[in-house]
């Protein structure tokens, strides 16, 4: 009899530990979400001077709304822009970073996104390319007189 009223009392025990765990799951599905469209841009070979602005679009997958910090850069060069409202349920929205290309050589920065989501409140955006020295412009001048016999003026 003690031992079936254990394994009753145990089998009690093990079906509240579950229903409690189910409950956790269904309170961590609630909340923002953000889910980008792609986390990298590639840039390809840019010159010197070019227009080094690229958009990152992402939407609010959860069922609350979305707010976003102040995103971080890698350094000075990469400057975000990104939405100060709210972005509700369902809606999607874009972040914008410009990046300045005074400076020939390598692209491989980032830009970190803060955010309440419930799962990925820390997202990596990234940027890369290869910023080139415009090439020399060279005018090539016609050289009408060569191999011409010059005209007589006193005729």
């Amino acid at each position: 009899m003690k031992k079936i009223a254990l394994l009753f009392a145990v089998m009690i025990l093990g079906t509240a530990t579950l229903m409690a765990q189910n409950e956790q799951s269904a309170e961590n599905a609630n909340g923002p979400e953000i889910t980008f469209k792609k986390d990298t841009h590639d840039y390809g070979d840019i010159y010197v001077g070019g227009d080094g602005t690229c958009e990152f679009v992402f939407t609010n997958t959860g069922n609350e709304p979305l707010i976003l910090s102040q995103p971080r850069s890698s350094c000075g060069c990469t400057v975000p822009t990104w939405p100060r409202q709210p972005i509700l349920p369902g809606e999607s929205d874009k972040i914008s970073v410009t990046y300045n290309t005074a400076r020939p050589g390598q692209i491989n920065k980032t830009v970190t996104i803060l955010s309440n989501a419930k799962k990925n409140s820390s997202v990596v955006l990234r940027i890369k390319g290869n910023v080139l020295v415009k090439p020399a412009e060279s005018i090539l001048e016609k050289n009408t007189d060569a191999g011409s016999v010059p005209a007589n003026k006193n005729k």
